[in-house]
């Protein structure tokens, strides 16, 4: 089939790339004059483990290409694919200027019948005026459908590749047809097609997100009730993950979550509650809860130092979200350093790959190590925000000879809380004894 995906961020490229590996001839159309020109030369922009293989294998083949002219973009497609950004507005609404701006731009100089899918977390109710708006300069036959990702940063290949159910939302035997076939390679073990309406669908992926943002933060109230009682969260996490009515996964306490769907979609479902006189008490508690877990190191460091963090100096690891990524979208680590700044502190960062991102948002408020160890240097603690795999099992004895003192803060639970404090360390974590 022929494919076009209008978008080229974090969505649009594993989507445009993933088609293209089961033998779609794709075309991804951004604005972005530079981005564009960097990806037909085969320089990816972003980090996404396992998509770089696929990407330089279907641009070589010529399976996969780019243009920033929409019309040259959708010639000859079937489907027509958006993935374009829906930013939170001050609101907490998404903001659709995006997708009904290239919707409105589609309406006039469309020739045929498409199917244009929007791919984008949207509101409930967008099919509807991306349809509209399409439908104002154009009265041929075309459908719109809902088809919401369920990508997860650092496994999004394997997610699209092998997804444990795709959602598809339209009300037409026509498009229905289309979608089932193109997503046919993808479900050849029995993991199922789910087909529903348009405002279901898009329904759907806020609700998904919006549970399992539940989960964390439920399991972050626990931890810090953990704390006050003397109970071991993890003790806690194991004995609830075992029932099956419960599960194992997005059990792990922590410094809250982040990224660009979590705290988006959740502020999202929130405000379409509010825009039908519903009050979504629950949400409105996962995001309090989240909002103030960022920030549940920084009174344990400024105990550990008598309340006086000035001219201090801490190393941190971890600045993405969460490991095998490059976002730092609401991560908890730029909470950690705005407050260790503004209490006179200062700090040197390392993280495997979002130190670039960090740059353009903080710039040279904080240092920058070229390793895990170098940022110890001269440090008088460390903190741990990220839990990338190595930094679960460090050098100790590193860590011992770089540090002014032998304090460890770690925002993901990655020590054995015996076995560090037997080395010496004051180490406090989330929701555990400190022995």
């Amino acid at each position: 089939m022929k494919i076009a995906v209008v978008g080229t961020g974090y969505v649009g490229l594993v989507t445009g790339t993933c088609f293209a590996e089961t033998g779609n001839i794709v075309t991804c159309v951004d604005i972005d004059q530079r981005k564009v020109a960097k990806l037909s030369n085969g320089e990816i922009t972003i980090y996404e483990p396992g998509l770089e293989k696929l990407f330089i294998r279907n641009l070589k083949d010529g399976r996969l290409s780019f243009t920033t002219n929409l019309e040259e973009g959708i010639e000859g497609a079937e489907i027509i694919f958006l993935a374009l950004p829906t930013p939170p507005g001050e609101d907490g609404s998404a903001d659709l200027k995006y997708i009904l701006g290239v919707s409105d731009h589609l309406g006039k100089i469309l020739k045929d019948y498409k199917v244009i899918v929007d791919k984008s977390t949207v509101p409930v109710g967008t099919a509807e005026k991306v349809h509209a708006a399409i439908a104002k300069n154009y009265t041929g036959a075309f459908d719109v459908v809902s088809n919401p990702e369920f990508l997860r940063e650092g496994v999004a290949v394997d997610d699209f590749m092998k997804p444990d159910r795709v959602v598809i939302g339209t009300s037409s035997d026509r498009a229905r047809k289309v979608m089932n076939e193109l997503y046919a390679p993808f479900v050849r073990s029995g993991n199922p097609v789910i087909f529903m309406d348009e405002r279901s669908a898009e329904l759907t992926k806020y609700a998904a997100n919006s549970f399992l943002a539940t989960k964390i933060s439920f399991m972050n109230e626990i931890a810090q009730l953990c704390e006050r009682l003397g109970a071991d969260v993890d003790m806690v996490r194991k004995g609830i993950g075992s029932d099956e009515r419960i599960g194992k996964r997005f059990l792990f306490p922590g410094i809250g979550y982040g990224g660009s769907c979590f705290p988006k979609d959740v502020q999202a479902l929130v405000k379409s509650s509010t825009e039908v006189n519903y009050t979504f008490q629950i949400l409105n508690a996962v995001m309090d809860v989240n909002e103030k877990q960022k920030k549940h190191l920084i009174p344990k460091i400024k105990a550990y130092f008598n309340d006086d963090l000035k001219g201090k100096h801490f190393a941190l690891w971890g600045l993405a979200f969460k490991p095998n990524t490059d976002d730092i979208r609401e991560a908890p680590a730029l909470y950690i350093i705005e407050d260790l700044l503004e209490a006179g502190a200062t700090v040197t960062a390392f993280d495997p790959e979002a130190m670039n991102n960090v740059k353009g948002v903080v710039g040279d408020k904080i240092n920058y190590a070229a390793s895990q160890y170098e940022a110890l240097e001269g440090a008088d603690a460390l903190i741990i925000a990220t839990e990338w795999n190595e930094f679960r099992t460090p050098d100790f004895i590193k860590i011992v000879q770089s540090l002014k003192n032998q304090a460890i803060f770690d925002g993901r639970n990655l020590f054995d809380v015996a076995a560090v404090k037997a080395l010496g360390f004051h180490y406090e974590s989330i929701g555990r004894p400190n022995l």
